[in-house]
């Protein structure tokens, strides 16, 4: 182990919860619990703070994999603050790789991104044609977080809806677009749920979290419940 490995895995030891690793290890299934130290985010987030301003952050991005969950997410903090767009795209695709839960995934939105919108739309596509489960997942999230607002184009819809893949954490992530969709672009997803255009889990799922969201009115969520289809493990 090098000294800057042990450096930041004795601070992030330092900061440890022992109750709140126990309570977020029951969140994240795909993780070993034994590599969960239990540092809260805001008690992250301050390190990255701190620690990107070192020579000795870049050393630490070179490093992968990382044995620690914290150890992954401070990664992902630290590359948030890069700052340059084309940096900033290169570490996440050398990262990406290494991740292997959904809340890793997506702790990661650099502020960068919102003034590289056209050239992050080309790369969101490249990173949701992956076959690796978190790349798809992350992919899908910053389309979620960039091209629902101003930025929205029908296209970002067709995108999701034709992703297909089995694993659960990417179904999850198109029913979480699709129910955001309902809440900030509701004329130009609800075809999508009328016409069936997800499987029948996600279908459905989408319809859930939609109508578990405070944004939307309880007329269309009266009316998505209509729109549930015969339960189906697809």
């Amino acid at each position: 182990m090098s000294g800057i490995e042990q450096t930041v895995r004795e601070r992030l030891f330092s900061l440890q919860d022992v109750e709140y690793r126990d309570f977020h290890a029951k969140l994240m299934p795909t993780v070993d619990p034994a590599t969960i130290i239990g540092v809260r985010t805001p008690a992250l987030r301050k390190l990255a703070k701190e620690f990107a301003k070192t020579a000795e952050a870049a050393e630490f991005l070179r490093i992968l994999p990382h044995q620690y969950y914290e150890e992954n997410n401070l990664h992902g903090f630290l590359i948030e603050r890069i700052g340059d767009f084309e940096q900033t795209v290169a570490a996440i695709d050398v990262f990406l790789p290494f991740v292997d839960n959904w809340a890793t995934c997506d702790l990661m939105s650099p502020k960068v991104f919102k003034k590289h919108l056209p050239e992050l739309f080309k790369k969101i596509k490249e990173w949701m044609a992956s076959p690796h489960t978190y790349t798809c997942r992350f992919g899908m999230g910053m389309l979620m977080s960039y091209f629902l607002d101003e930025a929205f184009q029908p296209e970002c819809l067709e995108m999701v809806a034709a992703v297909d893949s089995d694993e659960y954490y990417v179904k999850m992530m198109v029913a979480w677009f699709f129910a955001t969709a309902m809440h900030k672009q509701y004329d130009a997803a609800i075809p999508f749920i009328e016409k069936r255009r997800l499987r029948p889990w996600t279908h459905n799922k989408t319809i859930q979290k939609a109508i578990e969201s405070y944004r939307i009115t309880d007329a269309q969520k009266q009316y998505l419940r209509t729109l549930k289809v015969g339960k189906s493990a697809g």
